[in-house]
């Protein structure tokens, strides 16, 4: 279990997790004390000394072993995720399951990946040579995870880094991290070593107390660009992974089949309510076609059912907090003000917002520029594919983009010329695969997720080279 003793001594509070549909309470946790940083990495330094002596195939069976157990408790944590996140139930259960998945694919890595030849003799003057290079574990890393995905966004940093042998600092989100701490206890009761993962609750001051400790070699981060940047500039010499967002567009061509898109995008644009950073957000639609798209996602969209996410029936639950209500019902009131159409939505009840849809938005409205993290999509027609990828590669970053087409030359064209880190065809941009590379393009993008990835990330090439040629003994004759 958590070293509990540690806990109270950085300890200056606890944080309370409520519920964000009804506010009840859901759990506390000791907050931890920035200024107490130093306890933090003295534990680290111990995990990681155990942590790269464990052999690959103990590091697997204990991944292996945690997946079983999230598998086994997957109501549990689905329930958990529900309260302290506000995901329906549905979208929590999958999520849970996915986390399962994460897991196995960080046991599967742990076994493989570790080095390859090196072909010496293949470079004049090496001929003599032989050798290999080892993938060897950074050391400690800082995770600092976001709360929309408060289970699985974890995983996909802890397996990885104990795949490589590495210690982890984990900051989860102080709104939703009760998930990350049972996901942890789950994985010292599937035989990780207590120091090898060490929990930290806080808020800025100890993200960048934890941020900038020479000790540190590593930052894995999923949040927003005002925190990506503020961890850019007081890092240090480090590496970085960060995960910083997107605004993603996804095409529609009219050759499409457009049923198929309108219910695929109003899943996209809706699920987790919006708060998804491969969310659409953009639907950029093919004049010809563009009145029956919005007259079809418009219908189904306002069947959506939004309230509380413990019911089955319930297709959106609500957003993380009232801050966050609010601060997308002022980027939708400056849109409207600005001249765009509220085609529906746009009515906040407390924590709840209702699936909104705009046209007409137009270019200097933040609403279409920035990631809205929230269950707003617009819809803007294009004449031709030319047009639709310029408007799709606006934002100076970028994560996922979809396209609907039944044209497979038009499908690749627009995979090569749109920039984004993932191009999903005729399906929306939030699909993603726990095992395929994710990150961003242009501004922000470094390094990536998924498994195999992160793993990468974290680890290091260690080279051994053998010269097979003896040298001439100093006393012989010369």
């Amino acid at each position: 279990m958590p070293n509990l003793a540690l806990s109270k001594t950085i300890s200056s509070g606890q944080i309370v997790v409520t519920n964000p549909f009804d506010g009840s309470f859901v759990g506390a946790v000791f907050e931890t004390n920035a200024e107490t940083v130093n306890l933090l990495l003295e534990r680290a330094k111990r995990g990681a000394q155990i942590a790269r002596s464990l052999p690959r195939h103990q590091r697997s069976a204990i991944l292996e072993k945690a997946a079983a157990t999230v598998e086994a408790r997957k109501e549990e944590f689905a329930l958990l995720i529900v309260r302290e996140a506000g995901k329906t139930i549905t979208q929590a259960r999958k999520e849970a399951t996915r986390c399962v998945n994460t897991l196995k694919l960080s046991a599967e890595e742990a076994k493989r990946n570790a080095g390859e030849i090196i072909p010496f003799d293949a470079y004049a003057g090496s001929e003599s040579r032989q050798g290999w290079y080892t993938r060897e574990p950074l050391g400690i890393i800082t995770a600092i995870t976001p709360y929309n995905d408060p289970l699985n966004l974890v995983a996909h940093k802890l397996g990885p880094a104990v795949a490589g042998g590495n210690a982890i600092l984990l900051k989860p989100s102080e709104l939703t991290p009760l998930s990350a701490i049972k996901l942890v206890d789950v994985l010292i009761e599937s035989g990780l070593p207590d120091d090898v993962i060490t929990v930290a609750v806080g808020g800025a001051d100890l993200g960048k107390a934890l941020v900038s400790a020479k000790d540190v070699r590593m930052i894995s981060f999923t949040g927003g660009f005002a925190s990506g940047e503020a961890i850019a500039k007081s890092a240090g010499i480090k590496k970085l992974a960060m995960d910083l967002g997107g605004n993603a567009p996804v095409i529609v061509m009219e050759n499409s089949e457009v049923d198929a898109a309108v219910e695929d995008c109003v899943s996209g644009a809706f699920w987790a309510a919006g708060q998804n950073c491969i969310g659409t957000q953009r639907i950029l639609i093919q004049r010809p076609i563009y009145k029956r798209f919005k007259t079809e996602f418009v219908a189904q969209t306002v069947k959506l059912k939004t309230g509380n996410p413990m019911e089955a029936e319930t297709d959106m639950g609500p957003m993380i907090s009232e801050k966050a209500v609010n601060r997308t019902a002022a980027m939708v009131e400056r849109a409207i003000g600005a001249g765009a159409t509220l085609l529906c939505g746009h009515k906040p009840s407390g924590t709840l917002y209702p699936p909104t849809v705009l046209e007409n938005v137009p270019a200097t409205c933040d609403v279409l520029d920035e990631e809205v993290f929230a269950p707003v999509v617009i819809l803007q027609p294009f004449d031709d594919l030319d047009e639709a990828i310029q408007l799709a590669n606006n934002p100076e970053y970028s994560l996922h983009a979809g396209i609907f087409t039944n044209d497979l030359a038009e499908a690749l064209d627009a995979a090569k010329r749109i920039d984004a880190g993932g191009i999903m065809i005729n399906q929306s941009s939030d699909y993603r695969f726990d095992a395929m590379p994710f990150g961003g393009f242009k501004y922000g993008s470094m390094g990536r997720e998924g498994v195999r990835f992160a793993y990468e990330d974290m680890t290091q090439p260690k080279v051994v080279c053998i010269n097979r040629l003896q040298r001439r003994l100093a006393s012989q004759p010369i």
